[in-house]
């Protein structure tokens, strides 16, 4: 059942599973998917006794602003500041936090900068999922480079209006690239899919793309989490990273390179054969893995 709750300058729709005064896991998901990635999952840790929090992140769903002047900003600092917002109007002291892409960039900043707040990390894909933006515009070798295409099509006009005209089919192209052995099916696809008809999805996705190389302003309310994020801060909460073998925009590099930021109990968990979404694609390891930060 969705519930929704006022948060900082949204009101925000999540399901709860599990029983009330279980241990806390807030599951964020990224772009282009949606709470529904976690239903498995959910599932299982409701049967271990774990209580799962899994919100959508602004721009999707039912989850609205509260104000129509505020920027529809999609800044790494908002995300970050979402995740707190919703824990205070829960009241949920602290908790283990886990997500991939944009929700795994927020759990990561929550993690970094209000430690006490949470009880373990689950971040995948990245690692270290906090953006270096004063290093945006330096170049990366072609490979990499050409995996950011989407990227570069969100600066111009003419992604706008790709991703504003056919967001359903733009996404699910995005689906089978980043986690091509991922087999879901059309109604997989559409129960998420219905998470981009929220009017701010849009204007939210390009900021986020053209923030993160410093292109566009971003929302002045949380520039002072935008600065402190600027000094890339270490994470000192118990930390899993989970990388998929088959994750094709952010395939885990041989050389475990996030590994200096994380400077409390560490481990690196590489999931054979599975893409960008490990939730959705590996749902038993993920929660096995939510359930072990928990303890």
């Amino acid at each position: 059942m969705m519930k929704h709750v006022a948060a900082g300058p949204l009101n925000i729709a999540y399901y709860e599973y599990g029983p009330g005064d279980g241990p806390v896991a807030i599951l964020l998901h990224g772009f282009p998917y949606a709470p529904d990635c976690y239903a498995e999952v959910a599932a299982i840790l409701a049967e271990q006794g774990v209580r799962s929090i899994v919100p959508y992140l602004r721009g999707y769903g039912e989850t609205v602003f509260l104000e129509p002047g505020t920027p529809r900003s999609g800044e790494q600092a908002a995300l970050g500041a979402d995740v707190l917002a919703l824990m205070d109007a829960l009241e949920i002291p602290n908790a283990v936090l886990a997500g991939y892409d944009w929700g795994g960039r927020a759990a990561c900043i929550v993690s970094a900068l209000w430690p006490k707040r949470v009880n373990g990390l689950l971040s995948c894909g990245v690692g270290y999922n906090i953006q270096n933006i004063a290093r945006a515009n330096e170049p990366a070798p072609a490979a990499e480079e050409a995996r950011y295409w989407y990227i570069y099509l969100f600066h111009t006009e003419r992604g706008r209006q790709a991703l504003e005209k056919d967001r359903a089919a733009f996404c699910r192209y995005i689906w089978t690239l980043w986690s091509p052995n991922w087999n879901f099916d059309d109604a997989t696809y559409a129960r998420s899919a219905a998470a981009f008809e929220n009017p701010d999805f849009v204007d939210i996705v390009i900021h986020s793309y053209r923030h993160r190389f410093g292109g566009i302003p971003g929302d002045p309310a949380v520039a002072e989490i935008e600065a402190q994020l600027a000094a890339q801060p270490d994470i000192t909460v118990p930390t899993i990273i989970m990388q998929g073998t088959d994750d094709t925009v952010d395939p885990p590099p041989e050389e475990d390179d996030a590994r200096p930021h994380f400077t409390g109990p560490y481990e690196r968990i590489i999931l054979q054969g599975v893409g960008h979404n490990p939730p959705q694609e590996a749902p038993d390891a993920f929660a096995e893995a939510v359930f072990r930060l928990t303890r």
